[in-house]
């Protein structure tokens, strides 16, 4: 089966009336947690992107916390953490709130006492990060760009380190 184009999914819902295409969200979450996640923000936090931030922020601590001393098992949290709040970004669709997750978790990867560069997986993660802060940035307000720049340039700085 070859799924329709957005554009034909989007001509089909305007012909439904709002029980039935609460009743088509309801199917939809039902089969994916991603969606499930996704309906969630949209219905309840993205009036309030502030908390949203905040929440994640403290989801990013919650999994440094969890990180274990050895490198191995600590390279497998960053990830998971990392996943997430990629997922967190994506949902969001918004690059202020891309670069503050972003720069959120570099200083937290800093903070969580492993020597994360010293080890090239641990390093390319933060580099490339780095460097999708950079990107988002250039889309921002001239202001915000000031900003968070400052930011970015003490995460620069330990990567020189």
């Amino acid at each position: 089966m070859k799924p329709a184009t957005l554009s034909d999914i989007k001509k089909a819902l305007t012909t439904l009336n709002h029980k039935e295409i609460s009743e088509l969200c309801v199917r939809l979450a039902s089969f994916k947690k991603e969606n499930k996640e996704l309906l969630t923000y949209l219905l309840f936090e993205a009036d309030n992107q502030a908390m949203y931030i905040k929440n994640v922020k403290e989801e990013i601590d919650h999994h440094f916390s969890l990180m274990a001393r050895n490198i191995y098992f600590a390279k497998k949290t960053i990830r998971k953490a990392l996943r997430l709040t990629n997922n967190y970004i994506k949902f969001a669709a918004n690059k202020q709130t891309e670069v503050e997750l972003l720069i959120y978790f570099c200083q937290s990867m800093n903070r969580c006492g492993l020597p994360v560069h010293d080890h090239p997986v641990t390093e390319n993660i933060y580099n490339r990060q780095v460097l999708k802060i950079e990107k988002a940035l250039q889309k921002l307000h001239e202001d915000l760009q000031y900003d968070y720049g400052r930011d970015l340039e003490i995460l620069k700085s330990y990567q020189e380190e």
